[in-house]
């Protein structure tokens, strides 16, 4: 491919993905250029549900591979392409379906709440799922009585466990992006900025979650500070949502965790946005009888 330049690229993908009828879905923590071009920006969930509801023929999904396989599993008649092979999710990958169906045998009789950050092939083994913004409601859905084991992330099921007030059999998986927040980094940041609110998402550790002002997803933490009061806050979440804070409220001061980068996240730019439409690749399927099983588990949720 001849190389252009970021305005020759986004003007090419523009025309592309009018050509293809096809819409392109972009997660907060993107590259800001990929958010920019995106039509529709969002957490994992709601992007594929909103995109389910367009016209398109072709869903671009600017994210890693399990929000692409939802994508797939929501829209079973629309193509889904993710323009990088390979983007995982090192949370995600800590809970294989052995590892599941081990925790399965001990607990035969427990429901399992699977979070949305997981492959096709856990959700299809699940019963419900839930997001880290309706974790509390999901469970909060299902009788006193029985046994829940809650899967992949282990600071999330703390979290809903203090919330719901229920004994949960978690699995003990982490975010690496979000465990790496460390206390220390805020207080540092609190030393120069003393009035500023903290934002955390429920996949920090527990420490972390304490002194925040405000515990919540990447759209909870988006609409916290656009409708408060306050002008400042430390974000303790993945760099990228940054860029949407900054133009949701201009007059407000965002202070991240510099280092809170997710890698993978960051394999997605507009070099392989362009390629993706212009060779239509990587095209993510699941498996028929998969994608039935895990629709249950999300439709579940969604009935909630």
């Amino acid at each position: 491919m001849t190389k252009m330049d970021k305005e020759t690229l986004v003007a090419e993908i523009v025309k592309l993905k009018t050509e293809l009828n096809a819409v392109i879905l972009a997660h907060y923590y993107q590259l800001p250029e990929i958010q920019d071009v995106a039509d529709i920006l969002g957490d994992s969930l709601a992007l594929s549900r909103r995109a389910a509801k367009t016209e398109a023929d072709i869903i671009v999904f600017c994210g890693v591979n399990f929000m692409a396989e939802t994508a797939a599993i929501v829209s079973p008649d629309k193509k889904v392409l993710i323009p990088q092979k390979n983007v995982g999710c090192y949370l995600a990958d800590t809970i294989t379906v052995d590892k599941l169906l081990e925790f399965k045998k001990k607990h035969p009789r427990a429901e399992v709440i699977c979070y949305v950050n997981t492959t096709a092939a856990i959700k299809a083994e699940s019963d419900i799922c839930c997001t880290s913004s309706n974790s509390i409601k999901v469970v909060n859905s299902i009788s006193p009585e029985k046994e829940i084991i809650f899967i992949p992330d282990k600071n999330l099921c703390d979290y809903t466990s203090k919330e719901t007030n229920r004994d949960l059999i978690c699995f003990q998986g982490a975010c690496d992006t979000h465990t790496d927040i460390k206390i220390y980094d805020i207080e540092k940041i609190l030393k120069n900025h003393p009035k500023a609110k903290i934002m955390a998402h429920p996949e920090c550790n527990s420490d972390v979650l304490e002194i925040a002002d405000y515990v919540g997803s990447t759209t909870g933490m988006l609409k916290y500070a656009k409708s408060s009061l306050e002008k400042e806050f430390i974000v303790a979440t993945e760099i990228g949502i940054i860029h949407q804070l900054k133009q949701d409220n201009p007059d407000k001061e965002f202070y991240p965790l510099e280092e809170a980068i997710c890698p993978t996240m960051k394999l997605i730019t507009l070099e392989s946005l362009y390629r993706c439409l212009k060779e239509q690749k990587y095209e993510v399927k699941v498996d028929e009888a998969i994608a039935q099983k895990a629709r249950g588990a999300i439709e579940r949720m969604l009935e909630i």
